[in-house]
């Protein structure tokens, strides 16, 4: 790949989420404008309509609005009936709304290591943790689709199926990846979504979603995010939340749900340019495991020399991240749980090499060239 001018310096940002804006923005601010003065602020029909056109685009029967991704995985856990004294499995490498989501419903967290070529949870480590701790009351795991990719889920659900466990998938960076041409909600009894504004799929603020197959837990979880009810303002079926999606973000990711298979198909060509120029170089490239379609919220590189590779970049400007620089087991507010560095050695050797280039849409062929020729 070359670069189609002269001119080698520019400005690459991480991403770029205002790009697609100028096309969409007359629609989105019509919409807008609408429900202000039609005062359509809780609830209605935009909520409705993007609850039914989320399940239809991930494969599954229902879907649920929530106020955020986090939420989204509270919502879930309660509806399986997780709560103290309960015990879920989380990644040790995931944004801790994994993993204080479980805190928050009253059960405990437990880490575990993940796969070295796709950096999501192991499922042999899943099964060594279950066998390591025959007295734990385990109830649960929430495998997250890293960076875009998804899990391993038919290993996953057989280990769940196999010892009886809730699978709830943290999709919040993985609307719309496939794998073996199944998505998220498809394999797991359910499947949570955020649309914080920098994702694949993202709102104008934070919401969030949920996908099921399972009636009976759309219906609770319906409950849970309004109050403990579906129908009615003052009767309440039982003890919820005000977790609602609000009807302002729900027109937004409505509009913008129609367009999101053609940006992930910009990602995907992306990530294959950044592959082909970077094959052969110093860097350890993201994998695809077999069956997967990512979607690439992130594009993650490994470099041994991470802190200097990233200055030598910004120095030049292009801006770079690292999801996540510290594991979950290691963070201050896990001390209580008494890992040291070593536990989890995967997920350690990645946080300390791990680099995410720059990753939108409407990312340029020459913004892609220019990056690469840094690296």
């Amino acid at each position: 790949m070359k670069l189609k001018n002269t001119e080698v310096d520019m400005n690459v940002p991480l991403m770029n989420i205002s790009a697609c804006f100028d096309d969409l923005y007359p629609e989105i601010m019509s919409k807008i404008e609408t429900m202000i003065k039609n005062t359509e602020f809780i609830g209605g029909p935009e909520v409705a309509e993007f609850e039914k056109e989320y399940a239809a685009f991930c494969g599954t029967k229902y879907a649920v609005g929530a106020a955020n991704g986090t939420d989204a995985i509270i919502i879930a856990l309660k509806a399986m009936g997780i709560g103290r004294g309960d015990i879920v499995l989380v990644p040790a490498n995931s944004f801790i709304a994994t993993s204080e989501a479980v805190t928050a419903v009253g059960a405990s967290v437990r880490f575990v290591d993940v796969e070295d070529k796709y950096y999501t949870i192991s499922p042999a480590e899943i099964e060594k943790y279950i066998a390591s701790h025959p007295d734990e009351k385990i109830r649960g795991v929430i495998p997250v689709h890293l960076y875009g990719q998804m899990a391993d889920m038919p290993a996953i659900m057989r280990i769940a199926e196999k010892h009886g466990l809730s699978v709830i998938e943290d999709a919040a960076q993985a609307q719309g990846a496939r794998l073996n041409g199944k998505g998220p909600g498809v394999y797991g009894h359910a499947a949570t979504f955020s649309f914080y504004p920098g994702k694949n799929l993202g709102a104008f603020g934070d919401a969030g979603g949920i996908v099921t197959n399972n009636e009976n837990l759309y219906l609770t979880m319906k409950k849970l995010v309004n109050h403990g009810r579906i129908s009615g303002k003052y009767e309440h079926e039982l003890e919820g939340f005000n977790m609602r999606l609000d009807s302002i973000q729900a027109a937004v990711l409505r509009i913008k749900l129609r367009h999101l298979e053609k940006w992930n198909g910009r990602r995907k060509v992306i990530a294959s340019d950044y592959a082909r120029a970077l094959s052969g170089k110093n860097v350890i490239l993201p994998e695809t495991r077999d069956g997967a379609d990512p979607v690439w919220y992130v594009y993650t590189i490994r470099v041994s020399d991470r802190d200097a590779v990233k200055k030598n970049l910004g120095g030049n400007g292009v801006a770079t991240g690292i999801y996540y620089p510290i594991p979950l087991h290691l963070q201050p507010a896990y001390g209580y749980l008494g890992h040291k560095k070593g536990d989890f050695p995967v997920a350690e050797k990645h946080a300390s090499e791990i680099l995410s280039l720059p990753m939108w849409p409407e990312m340029t062929d020459d913004m892609v060239a220019y990056v690469c020729s840094l690296l």
